[in-house]
Order: C-alpha cells, then sequence, then structure tokens
C-alpha cells in the first residue's frame, strides 16, 4: 500500500527549533540575524536561504515602528505590504515558493515575535494565493 505525502509550506518564527519535516527554511527578513556568523545561520535555526526580496521596505518598516499597532493600523501595514509584493521580481518568488510547496516541504518566516502585527500573516495570504499548500 503506498502512503500518500502531503508536501506544504510552515510559517514560522525564525531562530526557533526546527520540525522534523519541516524542509529547509527561507528567511524573508531585511537583514541577517545580528551577531550570528553567516555560516551559523542554519546551523542556528534562522534560515537556509535568505529572500529579502519578500521582506517589508526599509521604508515600511521604519512606519511601522512609528507608532504601536492598532487593527487599524494593522490593516494599513497590511495593504502597504501586499502593494510591495506586487513587484515582478517579488511576484516570481511567490510563484516558485507557492510551485515547489506542492512537490517538497519547506518553512517561511521572519524573527517576529508576534505574528499578528507581521508581513508573515499577510505572506502567509500571499503564498496561498499563488496556490501554496500550507500547513498550520
Amino acid at each position: 500500500m503506498s502512503r500518500l505525502l502531503t508536501m506544504a509550506i510552515r510559517i514560522l518564527r525564525l531562530g526557533s527549533s526546527r520540525d522534523r519535516d519541516e524542509g529547509p527554511r527561507l528567511g524573508t527578513v531585511r537583514r541577517p540575524p545580528r551577531g550570528v556568523r553567516k555560516p551559523d545561520y542554519a546551523r542556528r535555526n534562522f534560515y537556509d536561504a535568505w529572500l529579502p526580496e519578500l521582506a517589508p521596505s526599509d521604508a515600511l518598516l521604519a512606519w511601522a515602528r512609528t507608532r504601536p499597532f492598532t487593527p487599524a493600523r494593522s490593516e494599513q501595514f497590511a495593504r502597504r505590504y501586499r502593494r510591495e509584493m506586487k513587484r515582478p521580481d517579488a511576484q516570481r518568488l511567490l510563484a516558485l515558493i507557492a510551485l515547489l510547496s506542492q512537490h517538497t516541504n519547506l518553512s517561511v518566516g521572519c524573527y517576529c515575535e508576534d505574528e499578528t502585527h507581521c508581513h508573515r500573516r499577510v505572506l502567509r495570504d500571499l503564498l496561498a494565493e499563488a496556490g501554496a499548500v500550507i500547513v498550520g
């Protein structure tokens, strides 16, 4: 009897413990982790590949840090990030990750502790809209 394997993307916090079957981690962050040597990024559970093209721009991050998030401000951040992700380079990466999720396990993440005020929650939706298989 053959077992049907489901491949998918996990959306997670970089630096967290790895799950056994999560696959390679993709870091969708603007900057590498501070104080960590490049050869240690994967070993310390940050990321195996860096995709800053899927991170919010420096300008959007600066705007986000000016005031605390409210529900309205969080939605404004989401709209602005979605607009940035309409760039051709971002669209190509989203399509590639979505396609890969149908054939292998991947993990995508950033450093934020709270996903509710983070681009990670929007990225989850963008990947799903691009056809990605997402777990959790």
